[in-house]
């Protein structure tokens, strides 16, 4: 009996210390759980940090500064790479500068080009020439589809807007400089201002546009108060380029965007080197470009080799109208984009030229689609 009862005593003893040892067990696994969701949590908290740098990063070079476009993705008519080989085009570098309508550096895509300009550049004499392609021209959007210019910035970026101009109008453009308004008024400012002549029109328009702008930036404008050639800031000659509400309507607005360019350029010819290399460097990160720094830096050194020598706006007058085309609204029709291509070459080249077999294919889209809205 003795030793049953010593059995059973120690069986109960057993047990307890069985009991207490898987206590101690559970403990440990349970604070072992909870360190490693500690360590866990402390992981994806540190994942997360990474992740919005990055975020932080891309969206940062998305908006401003240089972009690497793909350009396997550019499209150039077949007929044009080799006619740039061996034609006039051969000695010129084609350059895209848009204009988007944005306050809040926004300039990667998701906003309109309301500015599209080609800047032709004679690489042989530096002699200049500047076309406009008016913002609501109906045209192939470059995925074959046909809209308002303007939609392929919105739609795709500079990538997109660039291929439209190369399949639309015979071009082999690569590089493009995208500003907002306040990368235009800033660039003006570090200039000194530029000289421009306001007339009795436009001087309402012009302090009302100036006065939203300063709103939606956060600084101070100074109302134009008199008419004539005179000194503008950044800030008035920006709201000068938006002017659309006078006689000529958008036509108009084009021309003076197109005076305020030459009116920098010819500002930047009185500036030095060194001014000029601080205004780049200072207003970089305020475009949005496929040129390098030291691109930029190189093509304002050279300034007084460059002179503006002539400029217009596509589709030329006479081979354009206007009207509403259904649910896509007001356009600028280019009645003949073929004519209007080959003025277009003549104009920029000085060269008899022939469009190519796309133009001449997209020339024929536009008129079967506008025709029956223009009778």
């Amino acid at each position: 009996m003795a030793e049953k009862s010593k059995k059973k005593k120690s069986n109960g003893s057993s047990k307890t210390s069985q009991s207490t040892q898987g206590k101690k067990q559970s403990v440990r696994e349970r604070e072992k759980k909870k360190r490693g969701k500690i360590i866990l949590f402390i992981v994806e908290i540190f994942i997360l940090l990474i992740m919005v740098a990055v975020l932080y990063a891309v969206l940062k070079v998305e908006k401003v500064g240089k972009v690497e476009l793909n350009e396997e993705k550019l499209v150039i008519n077949e007929e044009v790479k080799e006619r740039a080989e061996t034609t006039n085009m051969k000695g010129y570098r084609n350059i895209a500068l848009f204009g988007v309508d944005s306050t809040t550096g926004a300039l990667a895509k998701n906003t309109r080009s309301d500015t599209i300009i080609i800047a032709s550049i004679n690489l042989d004499t530096g002699d200049c020439k500047l076309v406009s392609v008016y913002r609501d021209t109906y045209l192939n959007l470059s995925n074959d589809t046909y809209n308002k210019c303007n939609a392929a910035y919105m739609k795709g970026g500079p990538e997109m807007a660039i291929n439209m101009l190369n399949m639309n109008l015979d071009m082999n453009i690569t590089d493009f400089i995208t500003v907002g308004f306040a990368g235009l008024a800033d660039t003006i400012d570090a200039l000194g201002g530029v000289m421009i002549d306001v007339d009795e029109a436009e001087i309402n328009h012009l302090n009302s546009y100036q006065f939203t702008m300063a709103e939606d930036l956060k600084r101070p404008y100074k109302e134009v108060t008199s008419t004539g050639y005179q000194l503008l800031t950044g800030l008035q000659a920006t709201a000068y380029c938006r002017i659309r509400y006078t006689a000529g309507d958008d036509f108009k607005r084009t021309e003076r965007q197109r005076e305020v360019i030459m009116a920098m350029s010819d500002k930047a010819k009185t500036a030095s080197v060194a001014t000029l290399n601080q205004i780049a460097n200072d207003v970089f990160n305020e475009i949005y470009t496929s040129l390098d720094l030291t691109e930029i830096v190189e093509l304002l050194g050279g300034i007084s080799n460059y002179n503006i020598v002539d400029q217009a706006g596509f589709p030329y007058e006479e081979y354009r109208t206007t009207g509403t085309i259904g649910s896509k609204g007001s356009c600028v029709i280019p009645v003949d984009l073929k004519e209007n291509v080959e003025w277009l070459h003549k104009f920029l080249f000085d060269e008899d030229y022939t469009a190519s077999s796309e133009v001449q294919t997209y020339s024929e889209k536009i008129k079967s689609d506008t025709s029956p809205y223009l009778k």
